[in-house]
């Protein structure tokens, strides 16, 4: 029989598998990794409620599924099918739904036990470096949003709804991901942020000079 953490995996395999957004089924098995070895850092040896909470955190997003509701009623069926501890459960869906960029821009940050804290951390982390660039620029494409135009200045957020509006796939960087360093939790989580940020600002600075070339 597959452990509680395998079914999960499996569960998340099978609800994100098909997604074209970014947001399938490796990234979510990239935080994972990502918030294990944070863990570790912060001296964690239970990691089953960050192990569960990181494959799960994409699985009732209303970026990924059509119905956030059904998806939530599905997904805490499955998890008392497992013999998840009630207040497991709730752990893991206070996490997976407080811990979203956009969630701050309508709610501010929320009080999320550390837990919470190193796969907010682990989440964040995967939007920037090398995968953040592609994934970026994947989900620009998906959403159909230009590449870059330089009339168009980056904008500043201040709801959920403003964020979703289309931007530039070049934009995002400054709208969303170079702020991401500045809000993460754990001290490992900084500096990794830090470092695949530097290698952003590269990679953009690369972009203009090819840019102006034309």
């Amino acid at each position: 029989m597959l452990n509680k953490i395998e079914a999960i995996r499996n569960y998340a395999k099978k609800k994100l598998g098909d997604d074209r957004s970014g947001h399938d089924f490796y990234h979510v098995e990239r935080v994972a990794k990502i918030a294990k070895q944070l863990a570790k850092q912060e001296k964690i040896s239970d990691t089953s409620i960050i192990e569960a909470a990181s494959y799960l955190h994409d699985v009732i997003d209303d970026k990924v599924v059509a119905d956030v509701a059904v998806e939530k009623e599905h997904l805490k069926k499955f998890l008392k099918e497992l013999n998840f501890p009630e207040e497991d459960i709730r752990e893991i869906f206070e996490i997976i739904e407080n811990i979203s960029f956009s969630k701050e821009l309508d709610a501010g940050k929320a009080q999320l036990t550390l837990a919470g804290e190193i796969v907010q951390d682990a989440d964040r982390i995967d939007a920037l470096g090398a995968i953040g660039i592609l994934r970026t620029a994947y989900y620009g494409g998906h959403t159909q949003s230009p590449l870059y135009d330089p009339k168009i200045a980056p904008q500043e957020f201040k709801s959920k709804q403003d964020y979703r509006q289309k931007g530039t796939v070049i934009n995002h960087f400054y709208e969303k991901l170079f702020k991401l360093p500045a809000t993460m939790n754990t001290k490992a989580a900084k500096a990794e942020a830090q470092r695949r940020m530097q290698f952003m600002e590269e990679f953009l600075a690369e972009f203009y000079d090819e840019w102006n070339l034309s």
